[in-house]
């Protein structure tokens, strides 16, 4: 290609980037033609490996910057987590997006969360190795939100704080039956057993966590006290008090909240209550088209109104709605630090683009938490005939309320035996 033609295609390519992207404190280079998107110091330098990349870029920048960071053809030297949060505060003031409509659109044909597709994206993401995850949370394997009492608390006390606010807000009490749908490797099940005095089944797609939460229930001495199903949650039957979510809510769709509202009111019928922990949105909006491709197939964020589609139908009232957004920034900063510190033994389970990209994701989910594109909502409700209502907050935030017996040399000895 004449020099003159490709410095004119290249300059062309990083107008259309520029204006996609917003005023940005970024620097974009390919080949010595090069670009500064913002008048501000730029926080970072992207580098691209060719003319190609560049205009898909330009095209589609959230997909093609993720492939790209992912296997090196788009290099960027500085600051990654102040370069995305400038690029959403922009596209955020400006109210744009940068998903691909027709990648998206194929997205939701081929990762429809019917029962079948349910366990394919389940698998695609919660099936890799159990010691892949264990680099990098806390050592009870909690892949949700924590609830930090103050920012200086630790991840590991912060985890367990997250499980007490659940199930203080349930008010959980002594003999009452729980149904958890999504159980993740067990711990909120187990930790509700041994410290609230109740009955849990806990059912989850993922073979991976089912069985290492049954060995670790059988470990604890806790099999006869919590049951965990490898099954959908659709299949939830009758006969429980308490109905309990945590992070599982974005793996439903938004095409089965009818039928998930009818799984907990067949679950808890008028007089049970329940809760609902999830990442949502203020409005409405596909996740990002490269998480949903490359590391979360099928999952969206709903809205709390959108939410409401569950609760609703089954006539049942909210309790208390929190917000916990800030704590998601504050677990993802601790997941994120741990995972930097393990990185070359990530490489070593998979490969270099694979840690690239769980990198990207990680960074990424911290950015929109802080900026705030992303939320973590938890919802209480109750039945229409639901009367065990609490007269005030008290019993959420009275520490003397906690009932966590000490944990340490289960724990360890729990760790020891994996």
């Amino acid at each position: 290609m004449p020099a003159r033609l490709f410095s004119a295609l290249s300059r062309w390519g990083l107008e259309q980037l520029h204006r996609r992207l917003g005023s940005v404190p970024l620097r974009v280079s390919l080949n010595g033609v090069e670009k500064q998107f913002s008048d501000a110091p730029p926080v970072a330098k992207l580098e691209i490996s060719g003319l190609g990349k560049l205009l898909a870029l330009a095209r589609a920048p959230e997909l093609t910057f993720g492939d790209g960071y992912s296997d090196g053809s788009i290099r960027l030297e500085g600051d990654l987590l102040a370069a995305l949060e400038a690029v959403y505060h922009s596209l955020q003031r400006r109210r744009r997006g940068w998903r691909t409509t027709l990648e998206d659109a194929l997205l939701r044909m081929t990762q429809r969360n019917t029962e079948d597709g349910s366990r394919r994206n389940i698998h695609h993401h919660y099936d890799l190795r159990t010691d892949f995850y264990q680099l990098w949370l806390d050592r009870e394997l909690l892949y949700t939100c924590a609830y930090f009492p103050t920012p200086e608390t630790g991840l590991e006390d912060a985890q367990t704080a997250k499980m007490d606010h659940v199930a203080r807000k349930l008010k959980l009490r002594p003999g009452e039956k729980v149904v958890e749908a999504g159980s993740g490797w067990g711990s909120l099940a187990l930790h509700m057993a041994r410290n609230y005095g109740v009955k849990v089944r806990a059912y989850n797609v993922s073979h991976e966590q089912i069985a290492y939460a049954q060995r670790r229930a059988r470990l604890l001495g806790l099999s006869e006290r919590v049951e965990f199903v490898e099954d959908d949650y659709r299949n939830i039957e009758a006969g429980y008090d308490v109905f309990v979510s945590v992070g599982m809510l974005e793996h439903v769709g938004l095409a089965n909240y009818d039928e998930f509202g009818r799984v907990i009111r067949r679950a808890v019928g008028e007089v049970g209550r329940g809760l609902l922990h999830f990442i949502g949105r203020n409005r409405p909006a596909p996740l990002s088209v490269w998480i949903r491709k490359r590391i979360f197939p099928g999952a969206y964020p709903p809205t709390l109104k959108e939410m409401m589609d569950i609760l609703e139908p089954a006539n049942y009232a909210v309790l208390d709605v929190e917000n916990l957004r800030l704590h998601y920034a504050k677990t993802l900063e601790h997941w994120l630090e741990r995972f930097e510190r393990n990185r070359e033994r990530v490489e070593s389970m998979f490969d270099e683009k694979f840690a690239r990209a769980w990198r990207l994701y990680l960074t990424g989910s911290l950015a929109a938490f802080r900026v705030g594109t992303l939320q973590l909502f938890q919802v209480v409700f109750a039945g229409p005939e639901c009367n065990a209502i609490p007269w005030t907050r008290a019993h959420v935030y009275d520490a003397a309320s906690v009932a966590t017996q000490p944990q340490e040399a289960l724990i360890e000895q729990w760790t020891a035996a994996t």
